[in-house]
């Protein structure tokens, strides 16, 4: 039976506490209204705390006050380029013309703060593209201004820390520990670095120096909790509450009874899309319908409850993206303990001397294109296969200056990760690809043709390092293609990787201020969608870095303005 409390009545009931969230409650009470945040986990923050903590957002200021040139009509030509047919004019000009507002809101009232970033569109090649400007990265932040609340900060995906330690998405600080061994001043960098870690867990058993999609959540969070807004965790929606053809509020279950929550204004779905909804993924996913395996490092608990119960009110879903989710190839990890990890490959394909492979031991893509490239690209070159899986290869020198995958550079060792079977190896390519399941002919004929272009910085079967995008995430002191490296001599390495997201682009079809639309395209009274619970206005692509998180929050700030009844 269901009981009442003292907020079973608010303006606006939030279900989900990662960007998409947090930027609509904090948008909704700083004009006026009374708003409690829901969140089935026992931490906050969602996917958003996994993520690199970055937001596209064309014509931003930082860019501006760093003399970028840019407009808003190259943006608006390079999303139309981008996402083809599935281009909404209507969403792409509330963005364009919003998100600059939103940053600008969110530096000025809160405590969010963002820092100019290098990032250049993932196609800058294409027409209205950019080589850099349009990327914002969260400011670092101690995270013991959360005070108590700390405990309840999603901790950042452990598999892409360092005993624990966060890294800044900005490539110049990964530099740094890839050059370790070989420069001074990365020497002295790291050591620094290590130092303060092992004093933050000697004090508070986690590092508080939170960096990219930790410092976003932790400020966002902060900023909420200082406006009196609630964040009840280890809380969950479990069905919407509808009369009068409108919906009302929602039902509630929490850590110790059940409450139905009056929200005179709207509930705003934010319970970050569906990654883990195997039925739905069965469906959508191309190779999980073939039964193909799929491994999303995203948080367990997004299990697609907001788009189940804005269906079960008659919402209408986007599904008919060439992509229903943002693919990025992942590797299984054995954290000890008889625990297991992701690892996503954001950065080591990037590195000259890494190659990615078929079971057939034949290339399929530019390495170096986006993680949502590559798994389009695999996908693809897996349709015939067993499995959609690729493997990762380089030779020793390649992976004792920047590792590979959940493998560290030197001087951290090699044996544990031979030891687990992450990592394969072999004195020679024939060894090495039977050791890994690989096709031997196969990978010495593409190892072959690869070295004779990549011994003079060249790929002419992919055109590899030919982008700004591409350079960007190499490595720089490689000359003269900061991509593009032979693979010389034995012995050889080999991490397989499957397919993984970061989060969905299909849901909720939604008008441009967050109303759910029915399935004949009219709003369904009282009812919000945000964050990854919306249908994504890229279309199923990925152009750049922060495509996720800017629409979220520019979308978050145009809803929250709008429950308030502010004019746009």
């Amino acid at each position: 039976m269901e009981k009442s409390h003292d907020e079973a009545v608010c303006d606006v009931l939030v279900v989900g506490s990662g960007a998409g969230g947090l930027s609509t409650a904090i948008t909704a009470r700083k004009n006026g209204l009374k708003v409690v945040v829901i969140e089935k986990d026992s931490f906050f923050g969602g996917t958003t705390a996994f993520s690199g903590g970055v937001l596209w957002i064309p014509g931003n200021h930082h860019a501006r006050q760093r003399g970028v040139k840019d407009s808003t009509e190259a943006a608006r030509t390079y999303l139309k380029n981008e996402t083809g047919n599935f281009f909404r004019d209507d969403a792409v000009t509330a963005f364009l013309d919003e998100g600059p507002k939103m940053l600008a809101f969110f530096e000025r009232e809160t405590e969010v703060k963002f820092v100019a970033s290098e990032y250049p569109d993932y196609h800058p090649n294409v027409e209205g593209g950019v080589d850099i400007g349009r990327s914002v990265t969260a400011a670092p932040y101690d995270i013991r201004r959360l005070g108590p609340d700390i405990a309840r900060l999603r901790p950042p995906l452990e598999t892409i820390t360092f005993m624990g330690m966060m890294f800044n998405s900005s490539n110049n600080e990964l530099k740094h520990f890839f050059n370790v061994t070989k420069s001074l001043t990365s020497f002295l960098y790291v050591g620094k670095r290590l130092a303060r870690h092992m004093m933050e867990l000697a004090l508070y058993r986690r590092g508080i120096q939170a960096t990219s999609g930790n410092a976003l959540v932790a400020r966002l969070a902060k900023s909420a909790l200082d406006l009196g807004i609630p964040i009840r965790t280890g809380t969950a929606a479990t069905g919407l509450w509808v009369e009068d053809g409108r919906v009302r509020g929602a039902h509630v279950q929490g850590p110790d009874d059940a409450v139905r929550i009056e929200a005179r204004r709207g509930v705003v779905l934010a319970c970050g899309g569906f990654p883990h909804d195997t039925r739905r993924i069965a469906k959508l996913y191309p190779h999980v319908a073939k039964g193909r395996e799929h491994l999303s490092p995203t948080p367990a608990g997004n299990a697609g409850d907001g788009v189940r119960m804005a269906e079960s009110v008659g919402a209408g879903i986007e599904d008919q993206f060439p992509s229903a989710a943002a693919w990025i190839p992942v590797s299984k990890v054995a954290l000890g303990g008889g625990r297991t990890g992701l690892f996503p490959h954001l950065v080591d394909r990037y590195k000259p001397g890494v190659i990615a492979v078929t079971r057939k031991g034949r290339r399929f893509v530019n390495e170096a294109n986006s993680y949502h490239d590559f798994g389009v690209a695999m996908i693809r070159a897996c349709e015939d296969e067993p499995e959609t899986a690729a493997w990762l290869i380089c030779d020793h020198a390649t992976i004792r200056q920047y590792g590979l995958g959940f493998v560290k550079p030197a001087p951290v060792p090699l044996r544990p990760f031979l030891k687990s079977g992450y990592l394969k190896t072999g004195n020679s390519l024939v060894e090495l690809a039977r050791a890994a399941g690989i096709d031997p002919a196969g990978l010495e004929a593409t190892v072959r043709i690869f070295n004779q272009g990549a011994e003079k910085g060249q790929d002419p079967e992919f055109g590899r390092g030919t982008t700004s995008f591409n350079r960007y995430l190499g490595d720089s002191n490689h000359k003269p293609n900061p991509n593009v490296g032979p693979i010389r001599k034995g012995p050889f390495y080999a991490v397989k990787v499957v397919m993984g997201d970061l989060g969905t682009f299909d849901g909720l079809k939604t008008d441009t201020v967050g109303r759910v639309l029915d399935r004949n395209a009219e709003p369904i009274a009282g009812l919000y969608a945000v964050g990854n619970d919306q249908a994504s206005i890229m279309g199923g692509d990925y152009p750049g870095a922060g495509i996720t998180l800017g629409p979220i929050m520019t979308f978050g700030y145009i809803t929250g303005r709008h429950l308030a009844g502010v004019p746009s």
